[in-house]
C-alpha cells in the first residue's frame, strides 16, 4: 500500500513539473516529462509494483534467487574447467613440439653463422650518419 502511494505521488509531482514546463512553452520537454511521470502510475495499475514488493520482502523468493545464482556459478565453473581440460589434452606434448619445429625451426647457435661484433673504436657506426650530414651540407 505504501509503494502504490509513493508511485502515485511521484506521478503527480511529475505531471506538475510537466505543466510548469508546458507553461514556459517548452512543449517537447513537457511531453517527455509527462511520459516519464505516467510510468510509475502505469506500473501501479498493472500490479507490477505489488508483485515486486511481495517478491522483495519474501524470504522464499530470496532463497530462490540464491539457488539460481549458485546454479549459475556452478555451471560457469564447470564450463571453465572443461575448456581448460580440452585445450590442454588435445595433443600430446611430443606432437606439439614436432609441429612447432616444422613451422619455425630454431635458430642455429653455431659460432660460424653468427656475425662478428662491431668494435666501438672503428668509426663504422658513424659513417652513415656522416654521409647523411654531408648530403644536406651540414
Amino acid at each position: 500500500m505504501l509503494a502504490e502511494t509513493i508511485c502515485s505521488a511521484v506521478s503527480a509531482a511529475g505531471l506538475g513539473i510537466a505543466a510548469i514546463t508546458a507553461y514556459r512553452r517548452r512543449f517537447l520537454a513537457a511531453a517527455r516529462i509527462t511520459a516519464y511521470s505516467l510510468v510509475p502510475l502505469g506500473l501501479v495499475l498493472t500490479g507490477a509494483v505489488e508483485w515486486l514488493v511481495d517478491t522483495a520482502f519474501s524470504p522464499t523468493a530470496w532463497v530462490g534467487f540464491g539457488l539460481l545464482g549458485g546454479a549459475w556459478l556452478l555451471f560457469m565453473t564447470t564450463r571453465a574447467v572443461e575448456r581448460r581440460r580440452v585445450g590442454a589434452g588435445k595433443e600430446p606434448k611430443a606432437a606439439k613440439g614436432a609441429q612447432r619445429d616444422a613451422i619455425a625451426p630454431a635458430p642455429s647457435r653455431d659460432a660460424a653463422t653468427r656475425p662478428a661484433p662491431k668494435s666501438a673504436g672503428t668509426g663504422d657506426d658513424f659513417s652513415d650518419i656522416e654521409a647523411i650530414l654531408k648530403k644536406h651540407g651540414i
